[in-house]
């Protein structure tokens, strides 16, 4: 069996910014105008007002700031609030496929890599832009890559479980190297009329390189061991599919977005992250202690406190688990690859990191990592 590395991360952060006054303002000319429309039911009460967003709830619910979007005009017009996005002709590069080509080639640069060295690629993302082919086969094609390709979806645990699936296959010597990309585009999934939720969700795209040890750049970080959880959950979810026009479904239906029971997540889910990481590093005879850093899902500030304080028994500093959401927004799977990319420059030879995602699912995936 082969040892494995995570040799370099990638970045690409879409051109547009939305600050959350941007978005409470679109927000609330919305909500007055569905008020206006509907005012003599709201007067009966058999219609129920819309209350204003603020930049205070926003802030107070979830630590987010601000977030990057593929395309702002669309979102913040008040009579559309979604996208303005632009089909693109099947000979054209897909927009998905785009920003994952630019990841990885920023990757790839890091590590002093060129395609000649990889034997695959995992597209793992939260929503995929089209069903098949398979959006990783167009990357890999846009990229040069011999070998192969193929999607997963796990939700905003996508990049840590194909981390183990690409380390795997480095392991049983079926690949050199295996780039995962995460081109997470949740924009056009996000209620944003939906005053509960409209500000989780910013776009971004991460990649990864995984590759045997023995061919990583030095201080490349060795991936000691991955873990992987699932338990069955309706608290997070999103309906829509290609069955929904069979269905006969109104793609404006509030389920064929995302939509979730916030506080039974909070509850639920920090509980089983700590448990779950405590367990994997128990099992690789590591504790919380002997941890130098957690990268952490960055879906909201307050589940990552929590989280932090019941692996070390205090509160967790921005150096013990770094926050990148007030600048990005939930990237679903991207956001614990983010806050690696971002964060990891310090770290010394022996240090040793644990990235962990958890999302719907519910998911939990996580990898404990040591520098060489």
């Amino acid at each position: 069996m082969q040892r494995v590395c995570i040799s370099s991360t990638g970045l690409y952060v879409p051109p547009n910014i939305i600050s959350n006054a941007e978005l409470v303002a679109t927000f609330n000319q919305f909500a007055d105008l569905e008020n206006t429309a509907h005012a003599a039911e709201i007067a009966a009460g058999t219609h129920a007002a819309i209350p204003y967003s603020s930049v205070e709830f926003i802030t107070k619910a979830s630590g987010i700031e601000r977030r990057y979007v593929v395309e702002k005009a669309g979102v913040l017009d008040p009579t559309r609030m979604r996208p303005r996005l632009q089909a693109r002709p099947d000979n054209q590069i897909s927009l998905m496929a785009e920003i994952s080509v630019a990841a990885a080639q920023d990757a790839l640069t890091r590590a002093g890599k060129t395609t000649a060295d990889v034997d695959g690629v995992i597209c793992a993302a939260a929503n995929m832009q089209r069903a098949y082919p398979a959006m990783a086969v167009e990357i890999q094609q846009a990229l040069g890559i011999a070998g192969f390709g193929f999607d997963m979806n796990v939700a905003c645990s996508s990049a840590t479980f194909a981390i183990e699936m690409a380390a795997n296959a480095v392991k049983c010597g079926s690949a050199r190297a295996i780039l995962v990309v995460n081109p997470e585009i949740t924009s056009p999934h996000l209620a944003w009329r939906d005053r509960d939720c409209h500000f989780i969700f910013g776009d971004v795209c991460t990649a990864v390189l995984v590759e045997r040890l023995d061919l990583g750049p030095a201080g490349c970080f060795e991936i000691l061991g991955t873990k992987l959880k699932t338990q069955f959950s309706n608290n997070i979810r999103n309906n829509a599919g290609f069955m929904s026009r069979s269905e006969d479904r109104d793609p404006n239906d509030r389920d064929q977005l995302f939509y979730q029971e916030g506080r039974k997540v909070f509850k639920e889910v920090c509980p089983m992250a700590a448990e779950h990481i405590g367990g994997h590093l128990a099992s690789l005879d590591l504790t919380p202690g002997d941890v130098r850093r957690f990268w952490l899902h960055q879906a909201n500030l307050a589940m990552n406190q929590l989280i932090g304080r019941k692996l070390l028994g205090r509160d967790a500093t921005a150096d013990d688990a770094p926050i990148i959401l007030n600048e990005f927004a939930n990237t679903a799977s991207a956001g614990s690859i983010i806050a690696f990319h971002r964060h990891h420059d310090d770290f010394r030879g022996a240090d040793i990191g644990v990235i962990c995602s958890f999302g719907a699912g519910y998911s939990i995936g996580s990898a404990v990592l040591r520098r060489t």
